[in-house]
């Protein structure tokens, strides 16, 4: 389609001078670009094929702010919030533009965010087809609004085939993603994998929404037929897009999201599902959207003469990804918003096998677990992970929480204060056992809890109190062995149990003591102290 005169405007300020700009371009089109450039294959039912080895997740290590005296104070510098000078960003720039010059560029205008008081507009340029189908796919589109009047109030240039120079750009590696808040615009370089482009975004929202009186967060969310509204925290691998995929409710998002004074409303458009091990049984929605023309599989393995796709294989990675637009989920919501949650959920992925499969917090404890983000990294989600490590991940999305931890705890807990929801830890992780010895919780048990939580099953039962942690386990759950529900039974030494949660505990009470002087002291007594520890 022809280029809008403001688009190429733009293009022109940025010093870019590409050869063909291909314009807010549909699927059948990309698709067609993609193939005819031998940049993905087909997968039988419909998907596009990409492969982004070998960097097959995030490069948290790649990314960098610009700090300047205006963000000086309000961003958390640090391992997680690198900064840079905008020197170095600037010349980063001009060696990207340079690089552009005379190459085919994608160029899609989409929003993040539902909500029409607070999405913004984004352009996406990119040097490959598949990542402007991505972007399509990721982000919200509106084919109705007028493409004169869209200005974008962040650019994302995404040039994965340059490679940074880690002595001249001041680098790790070759990946840079930069962002610089005064240009409102991100830099991503040397890398292909997909999610770059929308966590770079995701944290900008993260800097920015906070002072519109906006919570953003890593979850999923979906409601229920009588209006009642759910979220649910957690990293990559802990269950966010899974157990938000429920035939019965629907699905407002997989993955970011924004609380605000109207409710919750989706920051994108689509979902990015892990593939790994995915089943018709198991996740039949998502496994549904594997069968459709529009869906992206990356670093799926597929049989070179059916092209069926082999979920199981993880040759590449385990962080194998599918992008489909949410309306692919056939219960998603038509607007992309819900009302002010009446249960949250926080999920963990435990790696050894010694927190409960469900609890109820206190409000100190909904604010104690929040900042301390307990989960694991899980295998190929970020370079260098081969197996499950614990972690501690600050507001379930340290990597890419900009501010300071104690803003979004703050902001959490007053709306969860104000609006009276139950706040809920669920361990989707390993039971029976440390990693290497137990097995994960059985699928079927962590959607029986959490169904009995959205229909009030466990809101009034009996419960008995964790003695190191001070978790309150619920003594029935339908649906559940009573056995799987208290960890300590489930293992075959009790003692060796005792000492692992012990050791936990510790690692808890180290890690928060940089939150000690941030928050209440009956938010720090809601964790395990050291007297219960020892």
């Amino acid at each position: 389609m022809n280029v809008p005169q403001h688009v190429t405007a733009h293009l022109d300020r940025l010093g870019l001078s590409p050869d063909t700009v291909h314009y807010n371009l549909k699927p059948p089109i990309l698709y067609e670009l993609s193939l005819d450039r031998g940049e993905s294959g087909l997968v039988d039912g419909g998907p596009l094929l990409v492969r982004t080895d070998p960097y097959t997740g995030r490069s948290p290590n790649d990314r960098f702010l610009v700090r300047d005296e205006d963000n000086a104070d309000t961003i958390n510098w640090g391992t997680v919030n690198r900064p840079t000078d905008r020197d170095t960003f600037n010349r980063l720039k001009a060696r990207m533009v340079e690089y552009a010059g005379g190459r085919d560029l994608f160029v899609q205008d989409l929003y993040a965010g539902w909500d029409a008081t607070y999405r913004m507009p984004v352009r996406i340029i990119s040097e490959k087809a598949w990542h402007s189908l991505f972007a399509y796919n990721m982000f919200v589109r509106d084919d109705h609004g007028d493409r004169r009047e869209f200005e974008p109030g962040f650019t994302v240039l995404d040039l994965c085939t340059f490679t940074a120079n880690p002595e001249r750009d001041n680098t790790n590696s070759e990946a840079a993603i930069f962002i610089d808040d005064r240009q409102e615009l991100v830099l991503i370089g040397g890398t292909h994998y997909g999610g770059e482009i929308k966590k770079s975004i995701f944290s900008v929202l993260n800097y920015m929404l906070p002072e519109q009186d906006v919570l953003p967060m890593h979850c999923s969310a979906n409601e229920g037929p009588d209006g009642d509204t759910a979220v649910f925290f957690g990293l990559s691998g802990t269950g966010k897009t899974t157990l938000s995929a429920d035939a019965s409710r629907t699905l407002i998002g997989d993955d970011e999201h924004g609380w605000s004074a109207d409710g919750v409303f989706n920051f994108e458009g689509g979902c990015y599902a892990k593939m790994i091990d995915l089943s018709p049984t198991g996740e039949p929605e998502i496994y549904g959207t594997t069968e459709r023309f529009g869906t992206i599989l990356e670093n799926v393995i597929v049989d070179e003469e059916t092209r069926e796709p082999d979920f199981s294989d993880d040759q590449i990675t385990r962080n194998t990804r599918g992008s489909y637009p949410l309306h692919f989920i056939p219960n998603a919501s038509d607007t992309g918003t819900g009302g002010h949650p009446d249960n949250v959920v926080f999920l963990t992925y435990d790696a050894f096998g010694v927190l409960p499969p469900v609890s109820k917090l206190s409000p100190d404890q909904a604010q104690y677990h929040f900042l301390s983000g307990y989960t694991a990294k899980v295998a190929g989600t970020e370079r260098g992970v081969s197996e499950p490590k614990a972690t501690f991940s600050t507001c379930f999305g340290e990597p890419f929480m900009v501010r300071h931890p104690s803003v979004y705890a703050e902001m959490l807990g007053a709306r969860v204060e104000q609006h009276d929801a139950d706040v809920w830890l669920i361990n989707t992780g390993l039971t029976g056992g440390p990693y290497g010895e137990g097995h994960r919780i059985d699928l079927s048990y962590t959607r029986s809890m959490v169904n009995a939580i959205l229909d009030g099953s466990l809101a009034d039962v009996a419960t008995n109190r964790d003695p190191i942690f001070g978790l309150s386990i619920p003594d029935t759950v339908p649906g559940v062995p009573t056995n799987v529900l208290t960890p300590r039974n489930t293992w075959d030494d009790p003692a060796a149990y005792d000492e692992q949660a012990r050791e936990l505990a510790d690692m808890f009470v180290d890690n928060f003591e940089k939150y000690v002087p941030h928050v209440e002291p009956a938010v720090v007594n809601a964790g395990p102290t050291p007297a219960s520890v020892r």
